[in-house]
């Protein structure tokens, strides 16, 4: 530091070749990830910025350990129980932004609508996801509960879920066994049988099915809330398996237009800022598919000055895609010069190998599609290419001549991998779910028959009448000439099955 002639300090900034170091360092989990990567398991890797712990801080595994609640309660694998404080003012941050779900809890608590009901579920465990569990609960139902990938758990929250007396089978970082062994434990408990089953991905309906057709037999309804999994029921359907009815929430309105648009473009800025510091402005970025998720991605980077073109089969997103200003190209067109790959398709192999050794240095690659089969990381997984670990969920692949890319969550789900979701979006996807049990569980026999179907359109208004309080807004009722002039009834619905929002 050198001094001036008015006795200011001048900062003398470092050489910029003096560049940092990133340490080398093999991981257990990047090991496994080769196996989940390639698998037909839709368990695509959710994880929580926010846990106060990783799974690193303890290498022993929950399976080892004998652990038990303050109630002297065995019945559950997490962890570290210890953790059940921390968990508990994650969940109650969350109930503050999920104000939807927490009115439902308050109104049919006391007609218990659950009442009888075993609801064993396969989620991705955040705090969120717990405020969800606990509004069952209220509501009459008995829960078990594990996670639908390996990475998703907030360890602390699982713990509170724990000690508050559900069975909870889920930590973060769990091993492929640990996975299965985990779904397992929630099935295949002695004096408790399942009736319901709310999935996410399919991998739970999948080995109940398989394992224990009996149980699956039984069951009065499955509650499916992934593209994943919702191919995997049309499949069991088509083939004439399917023998309990399942309500495809996924592409319910509420799911569709609003966790898929709006959380996307939230939290797609959110993740890349955590893991990379990126600034957008200027950025050439290329997203793959204009579903409702790439909608929302592009929205968000627009926004912030990113220069965003993108890849679509389907000629009407691609036209809206046109219509919203963004240039359709090819990926093999513009890969050379673009300095972020974001997949949002759900499909497989979106971004090949030959595309990865084709892209520039530095390019960041990430997924906010459900499934984690969008970027080839096996083929990343070669003796020619060095990968380094930057930081949690932050990969550097070298190749051979220096090139760097930046891959995040090993090609997973980036939102919940790196960072968080809303609240409120998830208040409303979680309040979906939850009346979508409620239906299945009290529909009068007959009503639904061994096929997938989707939310009544009466409750998809409903779940969001219940979120408009939030706003402070004020529905107009219609007159009885108005509803009669439009065949509507004064209390909805008020679109046709067939209105595209």
């Amino acid at each position: 530091m050198d001094e001036n002639n008015d006795g200011r300090h001048r900062i003398q900034f470092a050489n910029q070749e003096d560049k940092q170091e990133f340490s080398k360092f093999p991981t257990k989990a990047g090991r496994r990830s080769l196996s989940r990567s390639i698998s037909q398991s839709s368990t695509d890797s959710y994880s929580s910025a926010a846990s106060y712990t990783d799974s690193s801080d303890d290498e022993s595994s929950p399976r080892e350990k004998n652990q038990a609640n303050t109630k002297g309660n065995s019945d559950f694998c997490v962890k570290n129980i210890k953790q059940a404080e921390f968990g508990r003012r994650e969940i109650e941050i969350a109930e503050q932004d999920m104000s939807a779900l927490m009115a439902l809890r308050k109104r049919a608590q006391g007609e218990k609508p659950l009442a009888g009901a075993k609801i064993v579920g396969c989620t991705h465990i955040t705090a969120q996801t717990a405020v969800l569990v606990e509004t069952l609960v209220a509501l009459g139902a008995q829960c078990r509960w594990t996670a639908c990938n390996i990475y998703s758990t907030q360890n602390e929250v699982a713990a509170a879920l724990a000690e508050s007396g559900v069975a909870v089978f889920a930590w973060k970082g769990e091993s492929e066994d640990d996975f299965w062994w985990c779904i397992d434990r929630c099935v295949n408990t002695e004096g408790w049988q399942a009736n319901m089953i709310l999935d996410d991905g399919g991998d739970l309906t999948h080995w109940v099915y398989k394992k224990y057709p009996n149980v699956f037999k039984k069951t009065q309804g499955i509650v499916e809330e992934s593209v994943t999994g919702v191919h995997r029921l049309y499949q069991l359907s088509k083939a004439g398996k399917l023998c309990v009815p399942a309500m495809n929430v996924n592409d319910s309105v509420t799911k569709q237009k609003f966790d898929n648009l709006y959380c996307c473009r939230e939290s797609i800025l959110d993740g890349l800022k955590r893991t990379t510091d990126v600034m957008f402005g200027g950025k050439q970025v290329v997203v793959c598919g204009y579903g409702e998720v790439g909608k929302g991605c592009c929205m968000a980077l627009k926004a912030l000055g990113a220069i965003v073109c993108i890849t679509e089969i389907d000629p009407i997103c691609a036209l809206q895609g046109c219509m919203d200003g963004f240039r359709v190209v090819k990926l093999n067109e513009v890969i050379r010069s673009m300095d972020m790959v974001i997949t949002c398709t759900g499909n497989k192999n979106v971004v090949s190998r030959e595309q990865l050794d084709r892209m520039k240095n530095g390019c960041i690659v990430c997924n906010m599609g459900h499934s984690n089969t969008e970027i080839d990381v096996a083929s990343l997984r070669t003796p020619e290419l060095t990968w380094e670990r930057v930081r949690s969920q932050v990969d550097h692949v070298i190749w051979p001549d220096g090139k760097r890319v930046i891959l995040l969550a090993e090609g997973r789900l980036l939102n919940l991998s790196c960072s968080t979701v809303p609240s409120f979006v998830l208040s409303i996807t979680a309040t979906t779910q939850a009346l979508a049990l409620i239906e299945l569980y009290n529909a009068p026999e007959g009503r639904y028959k061994q096929d997938v179907y989707l939310l009544p359109k009466k409750m998809d208004e409903y779940v969001a009448s219940l979120h408009l309080p939030n706003f402070d807004a004020h529905l107009t009722e219609l007159s009885d000439e108005q509803a009669k002039y439009m065949g509507l009834n004064k209390n909805g619905p008020f679109k046709p099955n067939y209105y595209r929002y």
